[in-house]
């Protein structure tokens, strides 16, 4: 029986940082992470970022988004916005056009920063939705950068992502998992930006560097879970110890990585760049990946122990040139 080629199932994209996510027919990649992806914050009074570690209910605030806003090229006008709706509150439009105020001393994780602040509105919105003080704010890629770690990710940066600007996750890993748990989880819980067909369970994990349409990914390391799994992205309510307490079970770094002292991590996930060095056609090239597209692998790392550990990208000249070999 024939294999099938790995293809793109779904895509996703989570405007503001730990909001619900969108599932987009087609989306356009930039070298911090999908245009649109995590552009957005939520923080409180001293500019400090709320998650859903601690504010689970902003997995309620839902996300639209243009149709049009997923083409290539597109710029908004005056007449376009983010619309947020979200339990017990009337519908927010955010004008898309750049904002005219900024946010200083805003920080997430180790980054801090200016950033554009979206008025007063969308802060009376957050912070009556959340009952404490909070206000939206914008990332300004026209002065702000966020590098991703140098040991993982040199010369790599993303927006409120977490650390990089991808995540992908498989089907098969979904449903290897679903069958250990006494209840079965969506892909949600673990909000991936790509979401990958006809992939053997965790077959992800080997991915050194992978090819779609004409752009190449290198993959990072696999990705280190939070507690966010555990909650509901229907209800916003924590749910416990699962999943993460099952995939504890085997794919924990004491498992994956039995040579190294174990700090309680466990895995679901590859976190993966965009090598924007290596391209396939004359210019840029055409940067929208769309649901259904296939997926090549170029190399596989030898060990889910080196995937987890997370080798620094000194192997991109690597997968560079077996890309360029490739085209």
């Amino acid at each position: 029986m024939e294999e099938q080629a790995l293809k793109i199932s779904s895509l996703f994209i989570y405007p503001i940082k730990s909001c619900r996510g969108i599932s987009v027919p087609q989306a356009v990649v930039t070298q911090t992470g999908f245009q649109w992806d995590r552009n957005w914050l939520v923080v409180n009074y001293k500019g400090r970022a709320y998650t859903q570690r601690n504010e689970p209910t902003l997995a309620l605030v839902e996300s639209e988004l243009p149709e049009e806003a997923f083409l290539e090229d597109w710029e908004p006008t005056e007449n376009s916005f983010l619309v947020l709706r979200a339990p017990g509150m009337s519908p927010l439009k955010i004008p898309l056009t750049k904002p005219s105020s900024v946010a200083e001393g805003v920080s997430m994780w180790e980054w801090s920063g200016s950033a554009f602040d979206e008025g007063e509105e969308a802060a009376q919105w957050f912070s009556d939705y959340l009952g404490k003080q909070s206000r939206l704010v914008r990332f300004n890629k026209e002065t702000e950068t966020r590098p991703s770690p140098p040991e993982f990710a040199p010369g790599y940066s993303t927006t409120f992502a977490d650390l990089f600007p991808f995540l992908f996750a498989s089907q098969a890993s979904l449903d290897q998992l679903n069958t250990l748990l006494p209840e079965p989880v969506p892909i949600n819980r673990f909000r991936p930006n790509f979401l990958v067909d006809n992939c053997d369970p965790f077959g992800e994990d080997l991915w050194e560097g992978i090819k779609i349409n004409d752009l190449v990914f290198q993959g990072v390391r696999l990705c280190s879970r939070c507690k966010v799994p555990t909650v509901n992205q229907e209800t916003g309510v924590p749910g416990g110890a699962e999943p993460t307490a099952t995939l504890m079970k085997f794919r924990s770094d004491s498992i994956l990585m039995p040579d190294k002292k174990p700090r309680g991590k466990v895995f679901f996930g590859k976190e993966m760049v965009w090598n924007w060095n290596i391209t396939n056609i004359e210019g840029e090239g055409k940067k929208t990946i769309r649901v259904g597209d296939s997926i090549s692998v170029l190399s596989k790392i030898s060990s889910r122990a080196e995937a987890a550990a997370g080798d620094s990208i000194s192997v991109m000249n690597k997968i560079s040139s077996r890309a360029e070999a490739a085209a």
